[in-house]
């Protein structure tokens, strides 16, 4: 799976750059050239990419540098978190924008670029907390499988005990 999950994240990297780039030139735009200061959409799209970096620092670097104190629910709670907040980022700023009664220009063209990388963020992440769900949920080596079920042959729940040896019933002796 890893062959599969590093260029998603180096493309999520690269997005988030962007992003970050895009919603900084629009928020600078609002608070030089304007007197408002820039639109709460435009600032959560600026925030998104910084804990990106963060998520994609945990998620990489520590699961390949520091085993040991890596947590794959942390992880996995970490992409479902950028998953949901890309979406509410991108749709907030497409909403705005659509409001707008004039929208030219370059930083107009820079916000909906935002927008659009947003929305590609979004389905990134839901893909790469999809395959981390599969990891952690449905693989023996993240934590046990799903709810710390024995998997046996065939995927059923196995009636054997941790060390092979079949679970017996008790039965009462009390004749």
């Amino acid at each position: 799976m890893n062959k599969i999950l590093l260029p998603i994240r180096a493309t999520q990297a690269l997005f988030a750059i962007i992003i970050l780039g895009l919603s900084g030139y629009v928020a600078n735009w609002y608070n030089m050239e304007t007197t408002a200061s820039s639109p709460s959409q435009i600032n959560f799209l600026v925030f998104i990419p910084i804990m990106t970096v963060l998520t994609l620092g945990y998620v990489e670097g520590v699961a390949r540098f520091m085993p040991r104190i890596f947590n794959p629910y942390i992880a996995l709670g970490l992409e479902a978190l950028n998953a949901l907040f890309y979406f509410a980022g991108f749709i907030a700023l497409a909403v705005f924008l659509n409001g707008l009664v004039f929208c030219r220009g370059p930083v107009c063209g820079s916000a909906r670029a935002s927008t659009a990388f947003g929305a590609f963020q979004w389905i990134l992440f839901s893909v790469t907390g999809g395959l981390t769900a599969k990891e952690v949920f449905f693989k023996s080596g993240f934590g046990g499988g799903l709810g710390g079920l024995r998997r046996g042959a065939g995927g059923a729940p196995s009636t054997s005990a941790p060390g092979g040896l079949p679970l017996e019933k008790k039965e009462d002796s009390a004749a």
